[in-house]
């Protein structure tokens, strides 16, 4: 059976609850009070003393204590006899003061021989002396020690600071294993001292299953040692004549050096209140006392009783359990999501739960195992489970997705208003052999939540199938899945916000791949753009994501038109390289500007433009004109800092708008999506106007009484095309126009705004050329 030794804060409590000392005893403390051992431990050695008390019964009859302290010359603190009570005696040592001096031990130890235990009882009971001292005496202590020990008195060397353990040994009786201990350990050497005097019958143990038993320990030493630090030069006599001779000399230097030397010791270990492992869920169990403990709870279970899960779903729902039974998850992970749904099952569900549970399985084809809702009760449904196969078939999860969104739920399904919510739970170790993007879109097109749990390798493209980070679990083992279904049952009651509106976008990020962000720190910011891509329509049309990393050089990981989808943009995001070394912001962003926000690089004429850069705030101090320059071609920069202080280059980065974002830590930042995409999406833009690479987009207004004609540029496209706006009111039409012999050839329109005036820009060579129009 396991067992607890008693050690730490709650020692002084136990002992005096496990131990109690009530034989005829005298026990004299002997506190070292010289210069060597100082003050503080001093203070320790005295701890030690009121510490053993807690353990002794005392009184005239039974325990008698006494103390001295000895320095250059030995002195009586208080006799034997004087105080008849355990409250008085340990009031009596906390009054103690060190006096310093040398460190005369063997002069105490001779007073000892000549006058006896003072106020003692002449050996008429068992007599004990705890030595307290970091053994250095200036004077000889084994002679006086080895008369005192024949004349029958138990001899305890306590250890301070970093003893000399040759002076304790000669001090204390043997076995040494049980007579030797160390103070700056208190608990430690208090239950050594008890665990001895149990063993002679001194002391009795009151709770029935603990024992003294061998103990592996250590025994450390701060020493002197010489070393050879080199040669020299010098100059020696030669005896057989007069010259001087010249020799290279050893030279020598002198340092501290912490030694330890492992050793057995004898504590008495009791059976502990954490050896039924109660904490549930990975918490640790701390001791209080002999039958009381607290958990430390991880976060998700903070606050309740054994760190074990609120057992209940309050929400009406109806849950298909999807499960990967293809070669790919293995047996082994089969049956550890089929554990997985019989955990859940046995945790949450009642008979009166409002949720109901189905399972499904799924290798080539989709077999529903359980319908929805279709059994007696919980056993009847983990019973079902047992039956479940495991085909070992391809990983076709997309076939699955369609099948269980049209099938799925079966009968579950109900009309209008008293539909429940419906929630898809895919459990998967395994890369799907089909496409998942497309059934996983018709899937939450239809109203239907789709969360994703699975080992770190599929990740991505759990992802991708639930559409947000916020939907998918990642588990390392068997234990760590377990620990999700806390997670799981908030996330099947709680109702997603809506992400971002697909909207026209070149967006890049800025990533700061440098060694003073770390390797660790940039997995958390890769993690947190992925989670933000999965908010936008990425498509040539709509969004066009690219990412930048600086370090030791600038690399472009990928520009604005190289990944047409959003799975492809997540993939690059997970391969793109942490870089090291010093970094610098200014660099990066002028190569933004140079090399990704260009036509010829992807970016879009009169497409609106963002950059969000992610740094922790060093090389930051030559980037302020750099990103005023990308702000000046109409691009709006979002500066998000992370770091416990907000340094002012990082202020002065941000603009005049204040475009700044701060995050106390890296772990934080997906705390801070939302704030992200926000201004993403429905900030302040700096606006469509562009000039330098992109070209101008001038704006022509006229009013006419109560209406307006506006000339807007409402988009460009690319080489060998350009466009042709008109405005009126507030609607806003593109008109397309090939290129004829390098100039836009002219088509005739219509249009209701009295007086209007049109310009058509074309394309040529990397310039829009400005070509004005006929009224």
């Amino acid at each position: 059976m396991p067992r607890v030794l008693l050690l730490g804060a709650a020692c002084v409590f136990l002992f005096a609850r496990v131990m109690r000392c009530s034989a005829a005893m005298d026990i004299l403390f002997l506190l070292d009070g010289s210069h060597s051992v100082g003050k503080a431990s001093f203070e320790r050695s005295k701890r030690f003393a009121i510490t053993v008390c807690d353990a002794l019964d005392i009184s005239q009859e039974r325990v008698r204590v006494g103390a001295m302290q000895f320095g250059s010359a030995p002195h009586l603190e208080f006799p034997l006899d004087a105080f008849p009570t355990r409250q008085e005696v340990k009031a009596q040592v906390k009054r103690m003061i060190f006096k310093g001096g040398r460190t005369e031990t063997g002069l105490a130890l001779k007073r000892l021989l000549h006058g006896g235990f003072p106020g003692g009882r002449n050996g008429s009971v068992p007599q004990l002396l705890v030595i307290v001292t970091d053994g250095k005496s200036q004077g000889h202590v084994a002679s006086p020690a080895k008369q005192l020990k024949e004349r029958g008195v138990t001899v305890f060397a306590v250890g301070v600071r970093f003893p000399r353990w040759e002076e304790l040994h000669a001090l204390a009786s043997e076995p040494w294993e049980q007579h030797v201990l160390l103070a700056e350990q208190v608990e430690d050497a208090t239950n050594g001292l008890l665990s001895t005097l149990a063993s002679s019958a001194l002391c009795t143990i009151h709770a029935p299953d603990c024992r003294v038993e061998a103990h592996p320990c250590e025994r450390r030493t701060l020493e002197t040692v010489r070393e050879l630090a080199g040669s020299a030069p010098c100059w020696r006599g030669s005896r057989q004549t007069d010259a001087v001779l010249a020799a290279r000399c050893p030279f020598y230097s002198w340092k501290k050096v912490l030694l330890s030397h492992p050793a057995t010791c004898y504590r008495t270990t009791c059976p502990g209140p954490c050896d039924a492992r109660p904490c549930q869920n990975g918490g640790t169990c701390v001791p209080e006392g002999l039958d009381r403990y607290h958990c430390l709870c991880p976060l998700a279970f903070g606050g309740e009783a054994n760190c074990a899960p609120k057992l209940s779903l309050e929400c009406r729902i109806d849950v298909l359990f999807l499960l990967d039974s293809s070669a790919g998850t293995t047996l082994e992970g089969f049956l550890r999501a089929k554990a997985f749904v019989k955990r859940f099952a046995q945790a949450l569900l009642s008979e009166d739960s409002p949720a109901r549970v189905g399972v499904a399985w799924y290798s080539r084809e989709l077999v529903v195992a359980v319908p929805v809702g279709e059994y007696q009760d919980v056993p009847d449904l983990v019973r079902s489970l047992d039956h479940i196969p495991f085909s070992a078939g391809p990983t076709l999860t997309g076939s699955a997705l369609q099948q269980a969104t049209e099938r799925g739920f079966g009968s579950a399904i109900r009309a209008g208003q008293d539909r429940p919510r419906r929630v898809l739970v895919l459990l998967t170790e395994s890369r799907s052999q089909d496409e998942v993007a497309g059934p996983a879109r018709r899937a939450r097109a239809r109203e239907l939540l789709v969360l994703g749990v699975g080992s770190e390798a599929v990740r991505a493209e759990l992802e991708e199938i639930t559409g947000s980070p916020k939907h998918t679990m990642v588990y390392t083992d068997s234990q760590d899945l377990f620990n999700q279904i806390p997670e799981l049952q908030g996330k099947l009651c709680s109702r997603p916000r809506p992400g971002c509106q697909a909207q026209s976008l070149d967006l890049v990020f800025l990533l700061d791949a440098s060694s003073s962000v770390g390797p660790e720190n940039f997995a958390h910011m890769q993690s947190f753009l992925r989670s933000c891509a999965l908010r936008f329509d990425v498509n040539p049309d709509v969004t066009q994501v690219g990412l930048v990393v600086y370090g030791s050089r600038v690399q472009v990981a990928f520009g604005l038109d190289a990944h047409p989808t959003r799975a492809a943009v997540l993939r690059a995001m997970s391969q793109a390289p942490y870089l090291g070394g010093v970094g610098s912001a200014g660099t990066a962003l002028l190569h933004v500007h140079d090399q990704v926000m260009t036509v010829q690089r992807g970016a879009r004429p009169g497409v609106p433009k963002a950059l969000v850069m992610l740094t922790g705030g060093r090389g930051v101090e030559d980037a302020t004109v750099p990103a005023q320059k990308l702000r000046d071609n109409g691009v709006s920069v979002l500066v998000v800092g992370m770091g416990p202080v907000l340094r002012d280059a990082l202020r002065r980065l941000a603009g005049p708008r204040d475009s700044l974002i701060h995050v106390a830590a890296y772990a934080d930042l997906q705390y801070h999506q939302d704030a992200v995409i926000e201004w993403i999406c429905g900030g302040e833009w700096e606006g469509p106007h562009l000039s330098g690479p992109l070209g101008p987009s001038p704006r022509v207004h006229r009013d006419e009484g109560s209406s307006s004609c506006q000339l807007l540029t409402a988009r460009f496209l690319r080489a060998g095309l350009c466009t042709r706006s008109q405005a009126h009111g507030k609607s806003t039409v593109g008109i397309t126009i090939p290129i004829s012999h390098g100039r836009c050839r002219e088509l005739n329109t219509h249009t209701s705004c009295p007086n209007w005036r049109t310009s058509a820009f074309c394309f040529n060579g990397g310039h829009f050329e400005n070509i004005p129009q006929a009224p």
